[in-house]
């Protein structure tokens, strides 16, 4: 498949033109000849993009990435290295660059602490990271009280906040937490970590009501979200085959597929779109990292006809240069984030699970 080959070599430039001398992985590294000029900054970190790309980074032989990245969290993320957890997003040099708080950031990352420990060719071990895994996975349990966190917190696209005394989670968000706290406790075992894990897992479980909901409180968001795909990778708390999961991916492919590309959620009109500093917002496109995603999910179910088909649909809209944008649109006249980092993160991620590599 040669543009699959194509794509690997170019989603290794990427990587490695955003992430930075000081260690810091920016989403899409505005400075290049090749980013687009109408389209939005992305010359930031968020650490949930950073670490899909570090999971990447070690798919493709790249370990000195994480270990760079993981410092820079420790030593530059403005607040995490005292309460364990991340803002929303930061700038290169590591001053926070919005206030919010985003707890599916810190379960993400330490999904890929573990993922690197685990996978990569470096002589690093566990101990070597057990300050940071320590910092991370108590930074979780400390802002956790039974069955919500005590913090106002924003979705992993942040449109939509959830708040402490209305008891809301986004289920996103809870799983990641579960995934990181575990991945933690394998690495360094702690009992705590498991225990405020399963207490997320049974609060996650109220989540469903014929499929998982965006969020679930005293108020619940209803709308589907297509990163609900998270619940089975990396995450792992639901099997792709149990039924609450299977309904779910049917209510994302019902609502969010449009001509074969998955969109985010219902109503997004988000699509990255500056005229002179102002948005646009024509309404969104597709996600290419999404069709991966799913056709990540579809390789775990054993579907790989829709795991394939999925894939493909991205490597079909795929121009020359083989740059994956953030966005497909059905114009030529949006114009989207190109090259966006986590969109090569998870081909990579996608490849390698179907055996492209």
């Amino acid at each position: 498949m040669k543009k699959t080959d194509n794509l690997i070599e170019v989603s290794k430039r990427i990587i490695a033109d955003c992430s930075l001398e000081n260690g810091s992985i920016v989403a899409a590294n505005t400075y290049k000849n090749y980013y687009p000029s109408a389209a939005k900054n992305y010359m930031y970190v968020w650490p949930r993009d950073a670490s899909y790309a570090c999971v990447a980074s070690n798919i493709v032989g790249l370990n000195e990435v994480p270990e760079n990245f993981f410092s820079w969290c420790m030593n530059r993320a403005e607040g995490f290295k005292t309460s364990g957890l991340f803002y929303e997003k930061y700038y290169p040099n590591g001053l926070k660059a919005g206030h919010r708080f985003q707890l599916d950031q810190t379960g993400t990352f330490l999904f890929a602490v573990w993922h690197h420990l685990k996978n990569s060719r470096l002589t690093r071990n566990e101990s070597d990271y057990s300050g940071l895994i320590r910092t991370a996975a108590n930074g979780i349990c400390n802002v956790w009280e039974k069955d919500c966190f005590t913090l106002i917190t924003n979705d992993l696209w942040e449109e939509r906040l959830c708040f402490p005394d209305l008891q809301e989670n986004f289920s996103y968000s809870l799983a990641s937490c579960i995934k990181g706290l575990r991945c933690a406790n394998a690495l360094v075992p702690e009992k705590k970590w498991l225990k405020v894990a399963a207490e997320m897992e049974a609060r996650l479980d109220d989540h469903y009501a014929d499929f998982f909901v965006r969020s679930y409180g005293k108020i619940t968001d209803k709308r589907i979200d297509a990163s609900i795909i998270g619940l089975v990778y990396p995450f792992e708390v639901y099997e792709a085959n149990d039924i609450r999961i299977v309904s779910t991916i049917n209510e994302i492919e019902k609502r969010l597929s449009v001509n074969g590309g998955i969109h985010r959620y219902e109503h997004d009109d988000y699509d990255g779109w500056l005229t002179e500093g102002e948005h646009r917002k024509k309404g969104s496109g597709a996600w290419p990292l999404l069709n991966f995603w799913l056709s990540v999910y579809y390789e775990r179910k054993g579907d790989m006809n829709k795991a394939k088909q999925y894939y493909n649909w991205v490597l079909k809209r795929i121009r020359d240069d083989c740059f994956i944008p953030e966005q497909i649109f059905e114009n030529d006249i949006q114009v989207s984030v190109s090259p966006l980092l986590w969109s090569h993160a998870m081909f990579i991620i996608a490849s390698d699970k179907l055996n492209y590599l």
